[in-house]
């Protein structure tokens, strides 16, 4: 895949990103889009093949944050959040093993 190509995937995957993370919340929807969109617009027409490999990485980087690490909360009441994470910020809950498996010298 060419760049110019490259460089739109990423373009629609933060903003895919974007939308899942922050549904339901107009303001860093906005937010989160005019951040993308004015960082693609400041880069636009940066030349350098190693800088443009450097800023497709980064961009990548910041859709797999977003996408694994931001939760969504809601306030409910002056003292309590409600949290509903989404199946990608969810990791494998492993019972405790109090059994150790190394042996006594």
């Amino acid at each position: 895949m060419d760049t110019r190509g490259k460089v739109l995937q990423l373009f629609k995957a933060l903003h895919r990103t974007r939308k899942q993370v922050f549904k339901d919340d107009s303001q860093a929807l906005e937010a989160a889009r005019q951040k993308i969109n004015s960082e693609f617009r400041r880069n636009f027409t940066e030349s350098s093949p190693e800088k443009v490999t450097e800023l497709l990485k980064f961009g990548s980087d910041v859709e797999i944050i977003l996408r694994k690490t931001v939760i969504q909360g809601v306030h409910t009441n002056h003292n309590t959040v409600s949290v509903t994470p989404r199946k990608e910020v969810l990791l494998e809950n492993l019972p405790f093993n109090d059994n150790s498996t190394k042996k006594d010298t």
